[in-house]
């Protein structure tokens, strides 16, 4: 039967490049680790076991380019494999040590064969090479992984240099195809930040869609027929998505939304911070500081300190119970928007990837659930990617959605305030520069194209909005700013060195082991624009 409507679930997975081959244990890297173990490998495992049931799913998923660069990094690989293999020591010690204390053995267990789960997955099945999966269902036809900009640049502030983003847009498409063996269809702008205009670069690249916040449609140049439900094309023939409202909270929202449920398990409790400190001191920072181990021991219970032990099978239950909310309220949501659209419309509902897993444990459990009660349960609404939507409706409305983010407030201000403006004069210099160097050198070799592809490499990741993002939450602000002004600094120092012919070698070789992304880089993806087209571009601001 056919459905009346559509629902796209789409998965934004992104990290910033933290790689410190310099340093034996580096703390910022274990945002790395702990996302394989607490969100990527249990979302291969949904998909695993979603094949293998034979359920013929559709989801959408952005693998930004640092992150498939640590994915896809020779050390990073061989320090998760140490970091995984640790896991499994401390949860055979737990199993021993609670071993009486019947309230949290099985939780213990619990987590013990998570551990050995993961580390198959990653060593056996995969080969150290997460990409190895994901390339896998989407080749399968059941996953669409789109890219994103090359290190998340934040695009309505970087684009008062439309090089940036031809930088940022490029490399990315070039390292996706690299990986992925296929050009990709669709992206993820960072932030969802959106200013008219730049639909015109992702055109350029033969990107066909990309997403905005719900107001980006709502409030565009045009009001959209469909609101959000249809996407809308720009100028440049580039389809908008945008966000549904409605099913934003259910999920996201810790006080509204279903990750806030008691049952569920408690993010903040941490042995790594409660128990003795010689028993678990091999298993924190080797200076001694207490961190997160990934093993938590109670739920949600509510508001209070007296949190209640955590029940797995309890837990489980309520993913099920949600995961049918959930599907009932787009089923009625669907035949609502049916009865009064020509067409079938599509419900658009993208998240964050590491809430399902690292912040919402139970997510992936949800997730799984709902793929399947989709499939079974009902007849209404179907699965579906962007892709898919614009082959069975390739005629929509034209119209300039408005510019927009899904940050706080809708705009730029969480990306441009009091503790992150600075940075912003030096990012606009450097893009500057990085132009001039291609205008000077458009055919390099040698020497001078390596320091070229490394001016391109620092350049792009001091453009990351992950930095700014950091200084505006405050924290681990010391990080971001370091990060940000030594990229600017390496920049810098290549910028004079290639200028002046006083290229050194020895320290182009460091800075390549260091900050080695994007091993293939055209550096000529950020030559300038000249003339007209500039100057319509900047009119627009």
């Amino acid at each position: 039967m056919e459905p009346k409507g559509y629902l796209a679930f789409v998965l934004h997975a992104h990290l910033p490049y933290v790689r410190h081959p310099e340093h034996e244990f580096f703390l910022e890297e274990r945002w790395f680790y702990e996302a394989v173990t607490e969100c990527y490998i249990p979302l291969i495992h949904v998909f695993e076991s979603l094949v293998n049931d034979g359920v013929d799913f559709r989801l959408t998923m952005s693998i930004t380019p640092p992150l498939m660069s640590m994915f896809t990094d020779e050390l990073l690989q061989q320090r998760y494999s140490k970091h995984i293999t640790r896991l499994i020591e401390l949860a055979e010690k737990e199993v021993e040590r609670t071993k009486h204390e019947h309230h949290i053995h099985k939780t213990a267990k619990m987590y013990r064969n998570m551990f050995i789960e993961a580390s198959r997955t990653f060593h056996e099945r995969y080969h150290r090479n997460l990409m190895n999966a994901f390339k896998k269902f989407q080749d399968a036809g059941f996953l669409e992984i789109i890219t994103c900009g090359a290190t998340h640049g934040y695009f309505p502030l970087l684009g008062v240099h439309r090089e940036s983003l031809r930088g940022q847009v490029g490399v990315a498409v070039d390292q996706y195809t690299r990986v992925l063996g296929r050009k990709p269809r669709g992206i993820w702008l960072p932030e969802c930040g959106y200013k008219p205009g730049d639909d015109e670069i992702l055109n350029e690249f033969g990107l066909r869609y990309f997403f905005v916040d719900t107001h980006g449609i709502m409030h565009a140049e045009t009001r959209p027929k469909y609101g959000i439900y249809a996407p809308v094309y720009c100028p440049s023939g580039v389809a908008a998505f945008g966000r549904d409202t409605e099913t934003s909270k259910q999920v996201w929202s810790m006080d509204e939304g279903y990750p806030g449920d008691y049952d569920y398990r408690e993010y903040y409790r941490d042995i790594g911070w409660t128990l003795d400190y010689e028993y678990i001191k091999p298993y924190i920072h080797p200076n001694g500081q207490r961190i997160n181990t990934g093993i938590k021991y109670y739920r949600i219970t509510g508001k209070t300190e007296d949190k209640q032990p955590y029940v797995p099978e309890h837990a489980a239950n309520k993913a099920a119970i949600h995961a049918g909310n959930f599907m009932f309220n787009r089923e009625k949501q669907v035949e609502f928007l049916a009865g009064i659209m020509d067409r079938k419309p599509i419900i658009v509902s993208p998240y964050d990837a590491e809430l399902f897993g690292h912040w919402w444990f139970e997510g992936p459990w949800f997730l799984n659930y709902l793929i399947k009660k989709i499939a079974y349960d009902q007849t209404v609404i179907k699965l579906i990617t962007p892709s898919e939507y614009l082959l069975k409706y390739p005629v929509n409305q034209r119209t300039v959605p408005c510019s927009s983010s899904w940050g706080l407030k809708g705009y730029h201000e969480v990306w441009l305030e009091g503790s992150n403006d600075w940075i912003y004069p030096h990012l606009h210099k450097a893009s500057e520069r990085m132009s001039e160097l291609v205008s000077m050198f458009p055919d390099a070799g040698g020497d001078l194209l390596r320091a070229l592809k490394q001016a391109a490499r620092e350049l792009l990741l001091a453009q990351s909005s992950d930095w700014a993002f950091i200084m505006k939450t405050g924290t681990m602000v010391d990080y971001a700013r370091k990060r940000t002004k030594l990229h600017i600094h390496r920049f810098t120092g290549l910028y004079e060195d290639i200028k002046w012919n006083k290229i050194n070698p020895s320290w182009l070789a460091e800075l390549e082991h260091l900050d080695n992304i994007f091993p293939d880089i055209d550096y000529r993806h950020f030559r300038s624009y000249e003339g007209k087209h500039k100057a319509e571009y900047l009119s627009g601001f």
